[in-house]
């Protein structure tokens, strides 16, 4: 692909954050629609976003956001203060702005769904009652899923998958470390909320130890074989950190079986790994309330219909974001966005009985391993057999060969595309 295509392509990437809602035919607000109520549960990338498309699609809707966190810290760009190279308050944002624009917000969990009843039970023991439910409460962690790890263990050997506390300690025990000390990334197999941050997270891990520790090293230890953009991350690794960043794959043994906080020790198929700072990501599953409502299956995510977003488990209930099973759609704040806007539409279409039109998502994903160096994937993506399937041509990622003054281009559009994603959803 030649740069000016590659230039044409990101930009439009970025634009249609904030452009896709515009694709779905919005339903014309009606008499018989003013009393209807939308519970949206999850105050992220997907649950804010739809609270808010919601209200500008129909202000006739009665539209409540069940978040029990009054602050939003995003996940990302939280690498990037992994490595110091930006703060926490940079992640941080409010749910003033969709208070405003007559989302009401409620800051409390949702700890009970009733589908019959159509209620949801609030932490203090209230309830709530909706005509249609849209879960997006991201993901949990397995800890139950690695033995010898826990969520008492993370305070030790963090995941930081979650951005907040966990973001900065990490942070904290790599500006501790010894010059000279290992650190240790254990990596999840799939499905797991953003794919390749893993990788972008040891590439800026690196970064930092490359000034500031020299002699340190970054192990991965990998429960898969392939990793997305492979080349382009080995290919950077080579050229800005050699001898720095080693993976071991799956087939190579570098699944992680198990840890022994004890002594800060991953344990994998072939050996043992000693850490002075060890980062545990473990195995992933939908958030705790679409479990309670009775949306999750054995996978532990969503099955859910592609065209409606809706639950293929459980009536009157949409699933969006990184919850629900998508199919080739990654699990990622730009997904979860797109998801967002067309679920919002979606649901304003079938209380007003109409039918809805076919949903058609943009997904982008940023990786950045150095600053001014970065490098992208995208697609286009529709219902298919059931799931949701790339577009055929539409797939786009960054060349292996391009010149650094295109991967300066591409960290820039990333964070014009941060900041265009976050204004659109909290600002």
């Amino acid at each position: 692909m030649d740069t000016l295509r590659l230039r044409t392509t990101r930009r439009n990437v970025v634009r249609g954050v904030a452009t896709t809602a515009v694709t779905f035919a919005f339903p014309c607000p009606s008499h018989a629609q003013s009393a209807a109520r939308v519970v949206v549960i999850g105050g992220g990338f997907g649950g804010a976003a739809c609270a808010r498309a919601l209200r500008k699609i129909n202000p006739k809707l009665q539209v409540t956001l069940v978040e029990p966190n009054r602050t939003f810290t995003a996940c990302p760009f939280s690498n990037e203060v992994i490595a110091g190279l930006r703060n926490i308050e940079a992640q941080q944002f409010s749910y003033d702005k969709i208070a405003a624009d007559g989302v009401t917000v409620i800051a409390q969990a949702a700890i009970k769904v009733d589908p019959q009843a159509r209620t949801v039970g609030l932490a203090d023991g209230t309830s709530l009652g909706y005509d249609r439910l849209v879960l997006a409460p991201g993901i949990d962690l397995r800890f139950d899923a690695l033995p010898g790890y826990d969520e008492a263990i993370s305070a030790k050997m963090p995941h930081a998958w979650k951005a907040g506390e966990q973001t900065l300690l990490l942070r904290r025990q790599i500006e501790a470390m010894d010059d000279g000390g290992l650190v240790a990334l254990a990596a999840p197999a799939a499905p797991l909320r953003c794919p390749p941050a893993p990788y972008e997270r040891a590439s800026l891990i690196a970064h930092y130890l490359k000034a500031k520790k020299p002699r340190s090293k970054v192990i991965i230890l990998d429960a898969k074989d392939a990793i997305p953009q492979q080349r382009l991350f080995e290919n950077a690794w080579r050229e800005l950190y050699p001898g720095m960043i080693e993976r071991v794959s799956l087939s190579q043994g570098g699944r992680v079986v198990s840890v022994d906080p004890s002594t800060n020790t991953l344990v994998t198929d072939f050996g043992n790994y000693d850490a002075q700072v060890a980062n545990v990501i473990p195995p992933q599953k939908a958030g705790r309330i679409a479990s309670i409502a009775g949306a999750v299956d054995n996978t532990g995510w969503c099955p859910i219909d592609p065209v409606t977003f809706t639950s293929k488990l459980v009536p009157n209930i949409h699933v969006i974001g990184d919850a629900c099973m998508g199919g080739a759609i990654p699990k990622s704040a730009s997904a979860a966005n797109a998801e967002a806007k067309a679920c919002a539409s979606i649901v304003a279409s079938l209380i007003a009985g109409a039918a809805p039109a076919m949903p058609k998502l943009d997904g982008a994903c940023y990786n950045t391993v150095a600053p001014g160096y970065a490098f992208s994937l995208s697609g286009i993506y529709q219902p298919r057999d059931d799931i949701f399937a790339e577009v055929e041509g539409s797939g786009f990622t960054s060349p292996l060969d391009a010149p650094r003054e295109v991967r300066m281009r591409e960290a820039e559009q990333a964070q014009s595309w941060y900041k265009a994603i976050t204004v659109e959803t909290f600002g």
